[in-house]
């Protein structure tokens, strides 16, 4: 399995901008789909974007579609969720996810590997 540290979450004010990096480890990186999820209080994960191994093919959920961008560098073991024009209700806690396979799914039950989370607070 592939370890993965997310990191980049914080407080924004609601139109900005952050960019969340997910690095993992292992030399297998380029075999697996990524996935980014949030989750709210009390609610089940939420798929949010995922991109496939090459990175060719990018899938996002309808709430952040032109506002939010996943990309992967496979040489760098990272995968990044650029994240703009931020509403309040973005708020959540974010996980990235990997799958070892090359496409991409909309389910959690599809990915194996998961990582800590990191906050994401979007004031109004």
């Amino acid at each position: 399995q592939v370890q993965l540290v997310e990191s980049g979450g914080g407080l924004v004010q609601a139109g900005g901008s952050l960019r969340l990096s997910c690095a993992a480890s292992g030399r297998t990186f380029s075999t697996y789909a990524m996935g980014w999820f949030r989750q709210y209080p009390g609610k089940e994960r939420e798929f949010v974007a995922g991109v496939s191994r090459s990175g060719a093919m990018t899938d996002y959920a309808d709430s952040v579609k032109g506002r939010f961008t996943i990309s992967r560098d496979n040489a760098a073991n990272t995968v990044y969720l650029q994240m703009n024009s931020l509403k309040p209700e973005d708020t959540a806690v974010y996980y990235c996810a990997a799958r070892d396979r090359a496409t991409i799914v909309r389910s959690p039950v599809g990915f194996r590997s998961w990582g800590q989370g990191t906050q994401v607070t979007v004031s109004s």
